[in-house]
């Protein structure tokens, strides 16, 4: 199991926003992240800086199937007003944390 981090923001004035949106998130976009091998995924807010963590077995693959996702364009389109997230143009994903350290 590989662990992975991103950091994101919410756009000033839209931090209610930002938690509706997720209190109410799709069903299929939890059903797409779930297909693509996400799991144990959570997304961490302090102030407007966001935090997620996920983990999959094969980033490459879920990268690809997320790439793909009818479902995960249409939420990231969605998202677009409400935050910004700095997607790395290598892999069409958002730029991933360097793991620095992990306590088993």
């Amino acid at each position: 199991m590989a662990r992975y981090a991103w950091v994101a923001e919410v756009r000033p004035g839209y931090e209610e926003e930002y938690r509706r949106r997720h209190d109410e998130i799709w069903p299929e976009m939890v059903e797409a992240l779930r297909e693509a091998g996400v799991r144990n995924y959570s997304i961490f807010r302090h102030g407007l800086t966001l935090f997620g963590y996920f983990e999959t077995d094969d980033l490459e693959q879920t990268q690809r199937y997320l790439a793909n996702s009818g479902v995960n364009r249409r939420w990231g389109e969605s998202m677009e007003p409400v935050m910004k997230m700095e997607i790395d143009p290598n892999t069409d994903f958002p730029y991933l944390l360097p793991l620095q350290w992990h306590m088993d």
